[in-house]
């Protein structure tokens, strides 16, 4: 009996029957043999491009991953879907871009399987949004499928020390404040980033790359090689032979994204001291599986969590570091032998998350991840916010803070170019609090970060001298008191956008607070005063990101989800 039967899965609608001899005929045309259409067709999917070296080992991989699909007896279809790479987008009019190809990447996705009629998908992604995307189009989905991470650079090195871009965005502060003179700043960006791979620090692709392993879409391991080790092809080859087994054994991405698996997320989000990012996109893989899973449900988690690992932008190592010093299941086991993970999750290799690590015996003398006994902080790396500033939440990085409380007279600016002009002037003063809004999903459109200005500050030594809030978004590389995703976002008419020049913001990590000292009735008679402002896009993608997209809250998603849903894709 064979292993899989044609006539229940996708691709029997385009290679099953005689009205199907013209679609065959395009098979044919590519090398296609009778066997090679009789079996499920797997698309393998990466985010390969040119714009960044987060993008250029994936193509490599993905060759690997076909290798495995090929072996455990399935049909593999390559394609790739886009890249926008925060990196080079962060500073100007292009960050606009970023989070809004999160959503395209995860509907082009869609709209390859859907119209090809793919049974199974392997997915393999480089930079920050393309990670998340790909796993929301898995869950969207739910046909059998195995994600992969491409793999961190390896640390860039400068004055004998470990570097990463982030030490090129400071040192722009720097460079600014008179610290730093043309050629050491050139020499710096010239050393920073060595080769393939997404940023090495626990900015947000190293901490969704953790989640993805959490979660149990991926196999153990395989987000911690870097992108030039070439065991990373081995986990590439794992995952397509993985994804073939799941679909033997029918096991969907939705029997594993459970609210169980999505707590388990935050957790490791939390304890690896993560992007304040993966408060964004962990809602918007719940919505894709029609859980409600919002930024005060994350915040919960986080509040619960140790924070474990010595890593940058907070701390002293990379990626590649905690993969040598035992990986993301290193860390996994710590938590779950202290109480703080679901260890009866499934995950992609058939077994539970705690079967998954029955082996894995804790390091105790390496020194990035530290036994959940003995953390860092006894809280997680990111906090989240409420109050009178932020009714529908706000969330900061404290991983690293000396401190945690702060207050301070607003220093208010409409954009993000304004803020950084200030910035880099040097048009601000020790204990104000920098305020940038309009930036929100619908505001930016598209809730840029804000890594340029943020590194500015620090790089002119004032990073916990001032604070900064937003309602558009930070690199997981920022550091620093800087507090995103206030909402509701200004654009909306949120509290964020009646602040004014002066109004006192206290924002207090430990009790996990925003709130400016007006009364209710101060900021309901500048609410009626307050008009909505027209953001300049009038068509094309970021138009139409504006009338889709909901609040940071829920993750800016961009369309009903799964609780909506009269039929899912798998089951045609």
């Amino acid at each position: 009996m064979p292993r899989f039967d044609k006539t229940k899965l996708p691709s029997r609608h385009v290679t099953v029957g005689p009205e199907r001899a013209p679609h065959r005929s395009y098979y044919y045309a590519m090398g296609l043999t009778e066997e090679d259409i009789a079996k499920p067709f797997v698309g393998v999917v990466s985010c390969w491009n040119e714009a960044a070296p987060c993008n250029i080992a994936l193509m490599r991989q993905a060759q690997a991953a076909k290798k495995g699909v090929k072996e455990e007896g399935g049909t593999p279809r390559e394609f790739c879907t886009i890249t926008v790479t925060d990196g080079i987008a962060m500073g100007h009019q292009g960050m606009k871009s970023s989070l809004v190809s999160r959503d395209v990447i995860a509907d082009s996705c869609e709209l390859t399987m859907r119209g090809h009629c793919y049974d199974a998908m392997v997915g393999i992604a480089g930079c920050d949004k393309s990670l998340p995307g790909l796993m929301m189009a898995m869950v969207r989905l739910n046909v059998p499928s195995v994600f992969m991470y491409g793999g961190s650079i390896m640390p860039g090195r400068h004055k004998n020390r470990d570097v990463t871009v982030l030490d090129v965005f400071e040192a722009v502060g720097q460079h600014a404040a008179g610290k730093m003179g043309d050629d050491e700043l050139h020499e710096l960006e010239c050393h920073a980033c060595p080769g393939a791979g997404a940023c090495g620090g626990q900015f947000t692709a190293n901490t969704m790359a953790c989640v993805s392993e959490a979660i149990g879409l991926a196999l153990p391991y395989s987000a911690g090689a870097p992108a030039e080790y070439t065991s990373r092809d081995e986990y590439a080859l794992k995952s397509g032979a993985a994804v073939m087994k799941l679909l033997e054994k029918n096991i969907r991405p939705r029997d594993i994204v459970t609210r169980k698996a999505l707590e388990n997320a935050a957790v490791v989000v939390a304890a690896s001291g993560g992007s304040t990012n993966g408060a964004l996109h962990l809602p918007a893989i719940a919505h894709e599986a029609g859980i409600t899973f919002d930024i005060f449900d994350v915040a919960e988690i986080f509040k619960k969590t140790p924070y474990l690992c010595d890593l940058k932008p907070g701390g002293q190592y990379v990626a590649k570091d905690m993969f040598e010093a035992g990986g993301v299941p290193m860390l996994l086991k710590t938590l779950l032998d202290g109480g703080y993970l679901h260890g009866d999750c499934l995950t992609v290799t058939g077994k539970t998350l705690a079967e998954n690590l029955k082996d894995v015996v804790f390091d105790t003398k390496q020194k990035v991840i530290r036994p959940a006994n003995n953390p860092i902080t006894k809280t997680g790396g990111v906090v989240g916010l409420s109050g009178n500033l932020a009714p529908d939440g706000a969330i900061v990085k404290v991983a690293g803070l000396h401190h945690l409380q702060f207050t301070g007279p607003a220093r208010v600016f409409d954009c993000e170019e304004d803020c950084f002009k200030a910035v880099n002037e040097r048009q601000y003063k020790e204990g104000d609090v920098l305020v940038v809004r309009y930036e929100g999903p619908k505001g930016g459109p598209g809730m840029r970060e804000m890594l340029s200005t943020t590194s500015a500050i620090y790089g002119q030594g004032m990073g916990e001298k001032v604070a900064l809030i937003t309602d558009g978004r930070f690199s997981g590389a920022t550091r620093g008191f800087c507090v995103g995703h206030v909402g509701p976002e200004a654009a909306v008419g949120g509290p964020i956008g009646l602040l004014q020049d002066g109004d006192m913001i206290t924002l207090d990590a430990a009790a996990g607070t925003l709130s400016v000292g007006l009364s209710d009735e101060e900021l309901a008679r500048r609410r009626a005063a307050w008009k909505p402002r027209d953001n300049g896009y009038s068509s094309g993608v970021l138009w139409k990101y504006v009338q889709t997209v909901g609040p940071a809250r829920n993750g800016a998603v961009t369309h009903p989800g799964a609780a909506q849903e009269s039929h899912v894709y798998a089951d045609i």
